[in-house]
């Protein structure tokens, strides 16, 4: 070993420790969990944010920031407006991707799979349970469409708040979308750089999984 390599290892700690990939559990989904709470626990900002990425007729991908809302029966649950852009090209090809991104814990965690409307009493009880402002803001958005100013927007916010006095209903074209995954990989950041990934593939509905190189 050269002087180099042996004062390397010994600067890199992570050469020499447990994999922190090798221990994940078989299922994905209780994976995913496990990697989801550690990072609530170590107060990662917005730990249930993550990047969607859609593509539309032209195979042109396009990417935003959303919330996941829940882990449901090993679907992936997040909300919008069905008519906006993201919403209209899930409805075009239903395939789609997560991307989670922890960087206090250097994790990410990359899902894979086809999304499908849910049952609409999923999205009433969820849409009952946000704020009236956002509520309202579910109304007044046409997201995505041509806005000529902000004052357009506050009038139509403005109205509805008049139109609703008490109980906002659900806008019909507002709902939840469930991912369906098919691949999950998890990705664990080291200081060597010698990074470790772990991915699991769903292969005639059974989930198998292998080490990848980084």
């Amino acid at each position: 070993m050269s002087e180099w390599l042996k004062a390397y290892r010994e600067n890199h700690a992570d050469f020499d420790q447990p994999s922190a990939i090798g221990s994940l559990p078989s299922d994905p989904f209780a994976a995913f969990s496990l990697w989801f709470d550690a990072a609530v626990q170590a107060q990662e900002l917005e730990a249930n944010a993550c990047v969607l990425s859609t593509t539309n007729a032209q195979l042109q991908s396009s990417s935003r920031v959303l919330y996941l809302k829940e882990l449901l029966q090993q679907q992936f649950i997040f909300y919008t407006n069905y008519s906006s852009h993201k919403g209209q090209e899930l409805q075009l090809n239903p395939k789609a991707s997560l991307l989670f991104f922890w960087p206090q814990l250097m994790r990410q965690v990359r899902i894979e799979g086809q999304v499908q409307q849910i049952d609409p009493a999923i999205s009433d009880a969820y849409f009952a349970s946000r704020p009236r402002e956002s509520q309202l803001g579910a109304w007044a958005s046409q997201q995505s469409e041509t806005l000529t100013d902000r004052a357009e927007l506050i009038a139509r916010f403005e109205a509805l708040d008049l139109q609703f006095p008490s109980k906002v209903p659900r806008p019909p074209h507002w709902g939840g979308f469930a991912l369906h995954p098919h691949y999950l990989e998890f990705w664990q950041g080291q200081p060597s750089r010698l990074h470790e990934r772990r991915a699991y593939e769903l292969s005639q509905n059974e989930w198998k999984s292998k080490l990848l190189n980084p």
